[in-house]
C-alpha cells in the first residue's frame, strides 16, 4: 500500500525586509520597503508587514509606496546577501528530508513522506529550527500534493494580523482536499487567472467548489483542456513529484530607466550592456541558447515582447547582442520613449554552429578566446575590472537580474 504523501510547502515572510532587520535591527517593527529610489522610478521588492498595512505591496512604483504611507522607511537591495540567507534556508530543507524543489529565493516545496510523525509536527519543528537558527520568519503549508500545501499556506498567511510576519502553519489532513478547497474564492485556484475566472464567473462558478460539482465533460465543452485542468484541481487532485532540480528555462537581464529614453544610440547601447550580462550569466550557468528575446515598456505601461531562433546555441555576447538589436531596429518607432528594456536567452542546447563556406572559422576561435580571456579577469578581478568604454557610467548592479 503506497504511503500518504506528506508534501510541504515554504515562504520566507518578507524575506528582503527581514534580512534587511538582521543586517540593522532599528528596522524591526517599522514600516520598510526594500527596492530603488522613488525619485528614479524606482519599484517595491518587498514590503514589510507593518508597510503593507497601508497599502504598500511587491511591484508597485516606490513613489506610490510612500504615497500610501508618507513615514515609509526605504532600503535599496544589499545584493549577495539575500542569496546567502537563502541558501541556508535551502541547506536546513535538505538536511530535513531528500527532495527539495526551490522555486524561487525565499520559496521551495518539501517532500516529507519518509520522515516518521505528524506533518504538522515535522512543520513545526522546520519552522522552529529556521527561525531559531537563522532568525528569519517563515509560513509552511501541508498537505497530501503540492497544490494544496501551495495553498493552504497563502490561505493561513492571509488569516493572520496584518501588522506582523505571519509565521503561519497550516495543514489541509488527508481526505479533506476537496472541503478545504470548496469556500475560496476561484481565482485562489491555482492556473485560474483573470480571464478564465470572468469565464467561469459568466457560468456562474464563483467558488472552487462551484467548479467541483460541475462534471467535467460541461467544463471542457465550454473551455476545451482547460476545463478538464480546472475540474481536476478543484477536487484537489494534483499528482505532480517534488522536483529536486529545476531546469533552467531562461536568462535575462532589464533595466527601467530613471527617465524615458528616446535616443536610439542610447537605446542601442543598453541593449549591448545587457547583452553581456545575459551572456556572462549564461557562461557562469553552463548554458548556450538559440533563443533571443527583447522587451520594451513604452511610457503608458504596455510591454512589448519579441523573440527570434537562430541556427545554433550560442553564448557569446556579441551574437546575443546582433539578434537582440535586429529585433530592436523592427519594432522601435525612432523617437519613441521607452521606459524599460530588456534583454533574455531561451532555447539551451548544445552550442554548435553549422560553418557555410565563406565563415571565417579562426574569427569565432578568436571570439571565444576573447570571452574566455574576459571572463577570468572579472572572475578574479569583479564585473567592473573589465568594461566597454560606453559603459563606464553605469553602476553594474543597475541592471536587474531574473
Amino acid at each position: 500500500m503506497a504511503k500518504t504523501r506528506k508534501i510541504l510547502h515554504l515562504d520566507l515572510d518578507a524575506f528582503f525586509c527581514a534580512v534587511e532587520e538582521q543586517l540593522n535591527p532599528e528596522l524591526r517593527g517599522k514600516a520598510i520597503a526594500v527596492g530603488g529610489k522613488p525619485d528614479q522610478r524606482g519599484v517595491v521588492s518587498s514590503a514589510s508587514y507593518p508597510a503593507r498595512k497601508y497599502g504598500v505591496r511587491s511591484a508597485m512604483p516606490m513613489a506610490q509606496a510612500i504615497r500610501l504611507c508618507p513615514h515609509l522607511i526605504v532600503v535599496g537591495q544589499t545584493r549577495g546577501v539575500y542569496g546567502e540567507r537563502s541558501k541556508a534556508v535551502m541547506a536546513v530543507l535538505r538536511d530535513t528530508a531528500p527532495d527539495v524543489e526551490p522555486l524561487s529565493i525565499d520559496e521551495a516545496f518539501l517532500d516529507a513522506t519518509i520522515l516518521p510523525g505528524d506533518i504538522e509536527d515535522i512543520a513545526r519543528a522546520l519552522q522552529k529550527r529556521i527561525n531559531d537558527e537563522l532568525d528569519l520568519p517563515c509560513s509552511l503549508g501541508g498537505a497530501t500534493n503540492k497544490l494544496l500545501a501551495k495553498t493552504a499556506n497563502t490561505v493561513g498567511k492571509a488569516r493572520q494580523p496584518k501588522d506582523k510576519p505571519p509565521n503561519a502553519i497550516t495543514i489541509v489532513p488527508p481526505g479533506a482536499e476537496a472541503s478545504f478547497l470548496a469556500p475560496l474564492p476561484i481565482q485562489r485556484l491555482w492556473g485560474v487567472g483573470p480571464k478564465s475566472a470572468e469565464m467561469l464567473s459568466a457560468l456562474g462558478l464563483t467558488r472552487v467548489g462551484d467548479v467541483a460539482n460541475w462534471s467535467e465533460e460541461a467544463l471542457i465543452s465550454r473551455l476545451g483542456k482547460l476545463g478538464s485542468d480546472i475540474w481536476r484541481r478543484a477536487q484537489g487532485i494534483d499528482f505532480r513529484p517534488v522536483l529536486t532540480e529545476r531546469e533552467t528555462k531562461s536568462i535575462s537581464k532589464e533595466v527601467t530607466f530613471a527617465e524615458d529614453v528616446a535616443d536610439e544610440a542610447a537605446l542601442k547601447l543598453t541593449l549591448r550592456r545587457l547583452s553581456d550580462g545575459v551572456g556572462r550569466q549564461a557562461r557562469k550557468a553552463g548554458l548556450s541558447g538559440a533563443t533571443i528575446k527583447i522587451k520594451l515598456r513604452w511610457i503608458d505601461f504596455k510591454t512589448l515582447s519579441r523573440q527570434v531562433t537562430i541556427d545554433y546555441a550560442t553564448d557569446l555576447d556579441a551574437q546575443i547582442y546582433g539578434a537582440a538589436v535586429q529585433l530592436f531596429e523592427q519594432v522601435w518607432i525612432p523617437g519613441k520613449p521607452v521606459r524599460l528594456i530588456g534583454v533574455g536567452l531561451a532555447g539551451f542546447g548544445a552550442p554548435k554552429k553549422q560553418m557555410s563556406l565563406w565563415d571565417d572559422r579562426a574569427g569565432d576561435g578568436h571570439a571565444q578566446e576573447l570571452q574566455s580571456a574576459v571572463d577570468r579577469l572579472r572572475d578574479k578581478f569583479g564585473e567592473a575590472s573589465v568594461r566597454r568604454a560606453s559603459d563606464l557610467h553605469f553602476a553594474p548592479s543597475e541592471d536587474n537580474k531574473r
